[in-house]
Parts: structure tokens; C-alpha cells; sequence
């Protein structure tokens, strides 16, 4: 039975039924829960969620889908839960914005409790799957109390107003056995995998005009996208004040370079944020986000940290939309929007979360036409059917994993062994939400702490289980053993076809088929290591999508 909270004339009511305020309708459609709000007053929704008791049982683990494109994402045991910003020191918390990255701006954590958002797996005797249709409208929250067995289900539809007679459907969700129907409910815009250079993850935003001229003259001529990353225009946020001192001749050229070359021209956009030093910060101070005490809403600390556009306001709105026109009228026709997440950081007026998401995503899909959209730091249930392709995992970091203070606390961390693990675990929603971008592979030797195993791994599991191959290195320079992996790497990229993948012990074995052959990868994701084999129907369980 549904608890829902809300607001009339000031006063917080709990109910569980109809009242004088409200009329709650349960509707269940074989595995398909639907609970629609109509009210008889104007109000303002607070929150709703369903309890289930006795859901798993002692051998369940617990696949818990983070808030964002770079949240930790992967099968968790009963001891074994999500970071947590609250254990890292408050001055530091407050200096950095850990929090403004992830799902703890919002909502608490528990110590014993897994949460997820928008679906969900348990394995075990009795498997389930949960899954939400209804992100149009609210997050589900799905939340594991281990100790006491009990599923709670949450509608985040805190903010969302109504007026008398309007109704708002608060729950869609599904509760199956297995996950195959639910996500083949949803279909991509694009079944086009791409291979595509990015100088990020060697230069970062050290680029400028006669680097990208000169990596052009010499780049590999399989590419079929070149991403122009941060570090072309003055501040983040000042998107039309391209940087004169590094591009003394602008974008335009080097896009038609691009072309030329026969590849897509990608540029890097965070259309939604300002920097504290950008000029639209100082210009427009109010077209910048604030609280309810008018202070300023900070996204995170990146540059000189950076703060989100207030949607609320027509002309923010209409400055993302002139620059975005801007650079699509540069011959740009691929798009990597980040930061996304930001956006939630201020809900519009009246509306939920989700719905300021779906207004956004969905004015960026409106303005840039057929033009195919990358999203990252992205809420992913809001990024279907938007976006072509979506970044499903944190950066990859030049080490396996972040500084250890950030290990416990911090899941939306740049790490390549959280990468992976989201690369897997996450792999169910490619070719059905959008299609899945994994980030960078890595071969390269210079400027680099992953052991060779590690980039081994990266690069074949990005491979397998992605739908967009990035790198920053020159592939022309790989000696014989690289050149090898790379090439397996991309036979596996364009032609396996992936047939399952499950945890097992301490291992992560997924199975494919290419050139006839079944293969077997086990991953150890503790060390990033990857061993292959043929498949062997004797020695190995069956494994199961």
C-alpha cells in the first residue's frame, strides 16, 4: 500500500488513502504497478513509496544502478554498499562539493542500505528485477534494508504541484524475474557503433590549434570521429569566446579538416554550467542557480568550481540554445554534453527532479536536430530515447583507481577500476536505451600508470561490451604486441556478439561469440585483470544474459 506525503495550505499530511486533498489510483496490470495522484485542492507532492517484505534470500547480491553516468554501478553483497560523502570531513566536503556530483545532495544514505535508481537486480534462488517506466515524471529509488529484508520503493516527486482536478502518476514500475522485457521496451536512436580519437586523456586542456592540426596529419585513418575536448574556449561556461591565444583561427578550419579526413567533428560542451571566473558568471549573476536563501548553487570543483544555469529563467534558457546553434552552424555534428547531472541541482519551479531533466535533455535534442548527442554525467533513465549515445561509467584514470580517501567516500570518482565494472554492469541498457559509451581504451606505454594487463583489459572490455571504442593514443606508434590487442579489440568491437555475463565467486565471466567461436573472458575486477579462453560447456556453468 502506497504512503504518500504532501503539502496543502502549508499543512504536511500522510495518508495512505483518498482524502479530502487527494484521490490515490492503484492500478496493477500483471507485473506492472501504476499509482496516479489526482488532486481536489492545490498541492504540492512530498514523496510516495511501497514496502516489500521477505524479498531475497542469504546468497543474493544486489545490482544497484548509481544516480549518474559516473556513479559506481555494480552487483553488491549484503556488506558491501555504496560510497558514502558523509565519511569524508565536512570543511573538505563543503571545499570540493563532493556531494553536488552524486545522489547524497538529494537524499540520505543508510549504512546497511543498498540504493539504486530506476532498476534494479537481485540475484540469488529467488532472482527479481525492478524496473521504472515512469522517469518521464519521478526517479524511483529502490532501496535494500539487508538487515531487515524489506524493498522500499520510492517516487521522488518532492516539488512537483498540483492543481485542483490535476492528476500526476507518481509509481510505473515492474517487478520480473528477468530484465529481457523491461529493456526491450525501449529502443535506440542510433545502431551506428563508433571509433573515435579524443586528445583528453594525454594532453587534457593543454590543446591548441597546431597540436590538432598536427595529430590530424598523422592520425589513423580507421577513426571515424575526432572529439575536440576542453580547453578550446576561455572559461567554462563563456562557450562563444573561443580561446584566441590557442586557436588563433577559430574551429572552423579544423573542422573542415575533420571532414576531410572523412571523420565526424565532435566538440565538448557543459551547456548547463558556468565556472565561478567565467563571464557569464559576472555579467549574468542572474542566470546562475540559488538556493532559498539566494546563495549560490555549486555543481562541483572543477576549475575554479562551477555552478549550474537556472532553468527557470528564459534567458539562460535561450543563451544554451544560441550555443549550441553556434557551434552546429560550425559544421559540428557530433555533440558531448556534460555535467548534465547539474541541472537537478535546481528543479524548476513546480516540477520534480526528473522532469527538469526531461525539459533539458529534451532541448537539447530540439535545438541540435539529427545531430548525434554524447551524453555524460548524465541521469540515465532521462538520456532514452534523447541521446545517441550515453557515458555509462566515470573517467578512466592513468592509475586503477583513485587516492584512497576517495575510495570509501566518493562514487562518482575518476577511476578506471569503477569504469570497468560500470562497463559491465551497465551493458543491459546498450542497444536498447542508447547506446553505451564506456570511455576510453589505453595502450599507449608514456604518461601512464596501468600495468600493461590492466590496459589489456580496459581495451577488451570496452570492446565487448560498448558501443563507442575512444582513445587518446597514437595507434599508428603501437609496436606488434599492441597493435595485436587493438586488432582483436576492434574484431570483438564490430563483430561478437555478447551472449552473457555473471559474477561468480570473485570473478566476472562473460561470454561472447566471434568467428564462430564461443569465448569466455573472466575478469577479476579487485586487479583489473582479464584471462581468455574457448568456451568449455564442461568446466564452466552456464552463463546467462
Amino acid at each position: 500500500m502506497i504512503n504518500l506525503k504532501y503539502l496543502v495550505s502549508g499543512s504536511e499530511i500522510t495518508t495512505k488513502t483518498d482524502d479530502e486533498n487527494v484521490v490515490i489510483t492503484e492500478k496493477k496490470e500483471g507485473s506492472r504497478y501504476i499509482v496516479t495522484v489526482t488532486a481536489q485542492k492545490d498541492i504540492e507532492l512530498k514523496s510516495a513509496s511501497v514496502s516489500y517484505k521477505n524479498v531475497y534470500d542469504p546468497k543474493a547480491r544486489f545490482m544497484m544502478n548509481g544516480y549518474q553516468s559516473w556513479t559506481k554501478t555494480k552487483e553488491f553483497g549484503f556488506g558491501d554498499f555504496l560510497n558514502n560523502t558523509k565519511l569524508l570531513p565536512e570543511k573538505l566536503m563543503e571545499k570540493k562539493h563532493f556531494k553536488s556530483y552524486g545522489s547524497t545532495a538529494f537524499w540520505e544514505m543508510s549504512k546497511d542500505t543498498h540504493l539504486g535508481f530506476d532498476f534494479s537486480y537481485i540475484t540469488g534462488v529467488n532472482p527479481m528485477f525492478i524496473g521504472s517506466l515512469n522517469f518521464e515524471n519521478a526517479y524511483l529509488l529502490i532501496r535494500f534494508k539487508v538487515n531487515k529484508n524489506i524493498m522500499t520503493l520510492e517516487s521522488d516527486i518532492e516539488g512537483k504541484c498540483l492543481q485542483k482536478g490535476e492528476s500526476f502518476k507518481v509509481f510505473d514500475y515492474v517487478v520480473i524475474k528477468d530484465g529481457k522485457e523491461y529493456f526491450n521496451r525501449f529502443t535506440p536512436r542510433s545502431d551506428k557503433k563508433l571509433l573515435g580519437f579524443t586528445p583528453w586523456y594525454n594532453h587534457y586542456q593543454n590543446i591548441n590549434e597546431h597540436l590538432i592540426l598536427d595529430t590530424l596529419d598523422k592520425i589513423d585513418p580507421r577513426f571515424e570521429l575526432f572529439q575536440i575536448e576542453d580547453g578550446y574556449e576561455t572559461y567554462v561556461g563563456d562557450w562563444m569566446d573561443i580561446d584566441s591565444q590557442k586557436f588563433p583561427n577559430g574551429l572552423k578550419g579544423i573542422v573542415e579538416k575533420i571532414h576531410e579526413k572523412g571523420m565526424k567533428a565532435g566538440i565538448w560542451l557543459a551547456p548547463f554550467i558556468a565556472e565561478e571566473e567565467s563571464a557569464l558568471n559576472k555579467k549574468h549573476p542572474d542566470w546562475i542557480a540559488k538556493d532559498a536563501s539566494g546563495e549560490k548553487i555549486y555543481a562541483g570543483n572543477n576549475w575554479s568550481s562551477f555552478m549550474p544555469l537556472d532553468l527557470n529563467n528564459k534567458d539562460a534558457v535561450a543563451y544554451v540554445k544560441e550555443v549550441l546553434k553556434f557551434y552546429k552552424q560550425l559544421g559540428f555534428d557530433f555533440f558531448k554534453l556534460d555535467f548534465l547531472y547539474a541541472v537537478n541541482l535546481c528543479p524548476m519551479k513546480g516540477k520534480t527532479r526528473s522532469e527538469t531533466s526531461e525539459f533539458a535533455y529534451s532541448l537539447l535534442r530540439e535545438e541540435l536536430g539529427d545531430s548525434l548527442i554524447l551524453g555524460c554525467g548524465a541521469t540515465l533513465s532521462n538520456a532514452a530515447g534523447k541521446f545517441d549515445y550515453c557515458r555509462i561509467g566515470p573517467d578512466v584514470s592513468m592509475s586503477f583507481d583513485d587516492v584512497s580517501y576517495l575510495k570509501t567516500s566518493n562514487a562518482e570518482r575518476m577511476s578506471t577500476k569503477v569504469s570497468i565494472q560500470n562497463t559491465i554492469f551497465r551493458s543491459r541498457l546498450n542497444g536498447h536505451m542508447f547506446l553505451n559509451d564506456p570511455d576510453v581504451f589505453l595502450l599507449r606505454d608514456e604518461n601512464m600508470k596501468l600495468s600493461f594487463e590492466q590496459r589489456k583489459a580496459l581495451t577488451k572490455i570496452n570492446a565487448l561490451f560498448g558501443s563507442v571504442m575512444m582513445t587518446s593514443d597514437n595507434i599508428c606508434e603501437y609496436d606488434e604486441d599492441k597493435k595485436a590487442i587493438l586488432d582483436d579489440a576492434l574484431n570483438i568491437f564490430r563483430n561478437a556478439s555478447l551472449i552473457g555475463f555473471k559474477r561468480m565467486k570473485r570473478s566476472i565471466y562473460a561470454e561472447f561469440e566471434l568467428d564462430g567461436i564461443n569465448r569466455v573472458f573472466v575478469y577479476n575486477p579487485e586487479f583489473g585483470i582479464l584471462a581468455e579462453k574457448e568456451r568449455n560447456t564442461e568446466n564452466t556453468e552456464e552463463i546467462e544474459e
